[in-house]
């Protein structure tokens, strides 16, 4: 029962942690400016993964265009893309994942002994996709000429943050939990 208690608790952690992902990539929020005019009205501009929206304008673009992509800005476009990418990679693992979950809780005995390797494997692997999508983003950040002095990475990186976070501490703790823990009680199994 101790094994199934773990899986079971892991497998909620990492639905909050999903749920997270999916936040993150759902709100446009991943660099922002705020500033307000001389009049005292606020300015917004927020980029997300496929959306850029503005305050001034009102509404919310495509992003990246064919013109950022074609123009001086190809190597922005290109890792702006490759962040996008990675993150839908990391959202399809984590479903993988879900069901790996529920494959090995409902797998019997001998599957919750066995099944933490390739669960702590696949968590690892979330993990690092994400952490990368979330270093290309910082390193943008940092280095890009269209982020100056005032913009700053916003909610949806902190997600991506958090979740990655999460996933990397459930690996561990269910590798630990394998080595640490007692056999589950029950029959013995058959050679």
């Amino acid at each position: 029962m101790t094994r199934a208690l773990v899986y079971a608790s892991s497998l909620a952690a990492f639905v909050a942690a999903s749920a997270l992902t999916l936040v993150s990539i759902i709100i446009p929020r991943w660099i922002s400016y705020r500033d307000t005019f001389v009049d005292g009205t606020p300015i917004t501009y927020t980029y997300g993964l496929h959306r850029r929206c503005s305050s001034t304008t009102g509404k919310c673009t495509h992003f990246p265009t064919y013109e950022d992509c074609h123009g001086s800005d190809r190597y922005f476009c290109s890792m702006w893309r490759s962040v996008g990418f990675l993150m839908s990679l990391a959202v399809v693992l984590e479903g993988v994942v879900i069901i790996a979950f529920i494959v090995v809780l409902l797998g019997g005995r001998a599957t919750r002994e066995r099944g933490w390797k390739l669960m702590s494997f696949f968590l690892l692997l979330v993990a690092v996709l994400q952490c990368t999508s979330m270093s290309l983003v910082a390193y943008l950040y940092d280095w890009d000429d269209r982020f100056f002095v005032g913009w700053k990475l916003d909610i949806s990186w902190i997600l991506t943050t958090v979740s990655w976070c999460m996933a990397l501490t459930l690996s561990a703790c269910l590798a630990l939990s394998a080595m640490l823990l007692p056999p589950e009680e029950g029959y013995e199994l058959i050679k």
